[in-house]
C-alpha cells in the first residue's frame, strides 16, 4: 500500500496507517478475544458498521497485519488473522491498556463477548 507520507515521524506515519477510531479495536479484537469472523467483529460494544469493518479488514490486509482465508462452504465468508506483523502491535496496546486504565477514570478491560 503505497502511501505519502506527511512527515518522517514514525508516531506520525504509525497514525496515518492504524490511528483512526475503528482499526486498532478491530486489532484488540482479534489478539485479545480471538475473533476471526467478520459477524464476530460485529458483535463488539462500540458498534462498528459493516462498511467501515469491511474498509478496515481490507486494509489491515493490505497493509500485511491480517491474512484472511476462506472457511465453511462459502467463498466469500472468510477468517481473519493476524500475521506475525500485526501480533508485533501487541506491546503498542499493552500500553495503551495500561495508560488508560491508570489515566482515565472508569476504564476497565473489557471482558471477552
Amino acid at each position: 500500500m503505497a502511501q505519502s507520507k506527511r512527515s518522517y515521524c514514525p508516531i506520525a506515519s504509525m497514525l496515518d496507517l492504524i490511528g483512526d477510531r475503528w482499526t486498532l479495536l478491530v486489532i484488540r479484537d482479534m489478539m485479545f478475544f480471538g475473533k476471526q469472523r467478520f459477524e464476530e467483529f460485529l458483535e463488539s460494544p462500540e458498534g462498528i458498521s459493516t462498511n467501515i469493518l469491511a474498509n478496515r479488514l481490507k486494509s489491515l490486509e493490505d497493509l500485511g497485519l491480517l491474512v484472511k482465508q476462506p472457511y465453511g462452504n462459502h467463498s466469500r465468508r472468510m477468517n481473519y488473522q493476524l500475521t506475525e506483523r500485526g501480533q508485533s502491535l501487541r506491546p503498542v496496546l499493552m500500553a495503551m491498556i495500561e495508560w488508560g486504565l491508570e489515566h482515565i477514570p472508569d476504564t476497565m478491560i473489557p471482558k471477552g463477548d
